[in-house]
């Protein structure tokens, strides 16, 4: 979530206005996400919302710099500094078998079954015929690379 905005803070480089907009309706989606009520949902499904909003904001910026070269490198380290985009996830994006990534838990070690990733970093050619397959942590439905 981005740092409050107030006097000492720090203010944006030239080029904000260009990204402004949809930074602010994806920041409005995740805020109506929260103040959802979660009776119906389990546990871990109250987050899928958030987590994909998250990756999708992250995912906005990383393309507007790298990929469309729209934004200077300074207003992409103020998003960053900010925490407008999660810049350890958009450095696994600039790896090779990561440019499909959905959040850093889908690799993280500790947090599946014999050490391994997350299931849905299995490429679909891989898996069972008409199987389903959805992540537990983020409710992704396949990240990998090779799809």
């Amino acid at each position: 979530m981005p740092k409050i905005q107030t006097i000492r803070t720090r203010k944006p480089p030239a080029g904000w206005q260009t990204i402004e907009a949809t930074l602010t309706e994806i920041g409005n989606q995740i805020r109506d996400i929260e103040n959802q009520p979660y009776s119906d949902k389990k546990k871990p499904e109250q987050l899928w919302g958030i987590y994909k909003l998250h990756h999708q904001r992250s995912r906005y910026i990383y393309e507007m710099f790298y990929l469309k070269k729209e934004i200077s490198r300074d207003l992409y380290e103020y998003c960053l500094q900010e925490k407008y985009a999660d810049a350890a996830l958009i450095a696994k994006w600039k790896k090779a078998g990561y440019e499909r990534l959905c959040c850093l838990h889908c690799v993280s070690n500790n947090q599946h079954n014999f050490s391994t990733v997350c299931l849905c970093r299995v490429p679909k050619a891989k898996l069972e015929e008409g199987k389903l397959v959805q992540c537990k942590q983020c409710g992704c439905r396949g990240c990998a690379s090779g799809d």
